[in-house]
């Protein structure tokens, strides 16, 4: 149970940063529903890209 707990914290983690990288106000706790889609779908794509960054460093 508490390994879904960490993967969780980990992904909340990622996206966070993710925003952060890519300059969208996303709020940690709460509602976002005020973004737009291009502002939702660069944050995911931004936490897909540094999950297969890390996944490529973690594989060699």
């Amino acid at each position: 149970m508490s390994s879904n707990k960490n993967k969780s914290a980990s992904l909340d983690s990622i996206k966070m940063q993710a925003a952060n990288e890519v300059g969208v106000p996303l709020k940690d706790h709460g509602y976002n529903g005020d973004l737009t889609a291009k502002q939702v779908g660069s944050v995911g794509g931004q936490m897909v890209k540094k999950m297969i960054e890390s996944y490529e460093n973690n594989a060699k």
